[in-house]
């Protein structure tokens, strides 16, 4: 159980009605943190909302229907938290997916499309936030901005060609922030992932599995086919833990860096 009292700062995580979202959510909501999420389906962003109030019945709770590539509805969410909470002490860009496809295959809008969701889904929401996380930031506390990103950055795929550049971009550009930032006691930093358990999985799951294979023996299998040291797949809530640390004051020290979370794959030292 992590051991830390958010209470009077607020947290907002982008891509929040699922996975690693919902999970950090989780995480900011029992350390007593307020806590703003956005999704762009309103049915699961509901079912999201529904299930942290649950949870968590006296909670200080935001959820707001935002497509991180719309610059409108990001500058909405963003006035709706500074609105409800007054403030923005950390920001999750969590908001991507990743797309399958070889040099040969992906065409130039499936470039464009891939290149922008990665870069936009960290720009638009870190744009629209940063005069509340400079506002945050002072002598005693420094503001966050962490990112969800992939292994795939340093250790390129060539079935995902479009999704290992564009991760790679992203890396640098985390970096970048991270330099420009911390005059104004903002730190950003990144974790790093493998294969983490989701939806999409659970989907292929119940399409593949042989008759009488459960999921986890099925993973097992999938995870020693892809050389998981680990012989599993990860679980949103490992990367939950992670992004927590680097949202908190946990990593105060910390920033231009990344965690893997990738259950030992990373090849590189």
């Amino acid at each position: 159980m992590i051991q830390i009292d958010l209470t009077g700062q607020v947290a907002v995580v982008t891509g929040g009605s699922s996975g690693i979202g919902l999970a950090t959510a989780e995480l900011f909501l029992r350390a007593g943190a307020s806590v703003a999420i956005c999704g762009r389906d309103s049915e699961r962003l509901a079912q999201a909302e529904a299930s942290l109030k649950a949870q968590f019945p006296d909670a200080k709770l935001l959820a707001q229907t935002c497509d991180v590539l719309d610059a409108d509805e990001v500058n909405a969410f963003a006035q709706a938290v500074q609105t409800r909470f007054g403030r923005t002490d950390m920001l999750v860009n969590n908001a991507g997916q990743g797309r399958v496809s070889t040099f040969v295959d992906t065409t130039d809008d499936a470039w464009r499309e891939e290149l922008d969701l990665k870069y936009f889904s960290v720009i638009r929401p870190t744009r629209a936030f940063l005069p509340m996380l400079r506002d945050a930031s002072g002598s005693d506390n420094t503001a966050a901005v962490v990112c969800v990103n992939s292994l795939l950055a340093l250790q390129p795929e060539p079935h995902m060609v479009a999704t290992s550049s564009a991760r790679a971009g992203v890396l640098s550009l985390i970096k970048s922030l991270a330099v420009e930032l911390a005059p104004q006691r903002i730190r950003v930093n990144s974790i790093l992932i493998g294969i983490v358990e989701s939806g999409q999985w659970r989907r292929r799951f119940a399409k593949e599995a042989q008759p009488g294979q459960n999921w986890e023996d099925w993973t097992a299998e999938l995870a020693r086919k892809k050389n998981i040291p680990l012989g599993r797949f990860g679980r949103p809530e490992e990367a939950a833990q992670a992004l927590f640390y680097l949202a908190t004051t946990l990593s105060s020290y910390t920033t231009g860096s990344h965690i893997d979370v990738s259950g030992g794959v990373a090849r590189h030292v």
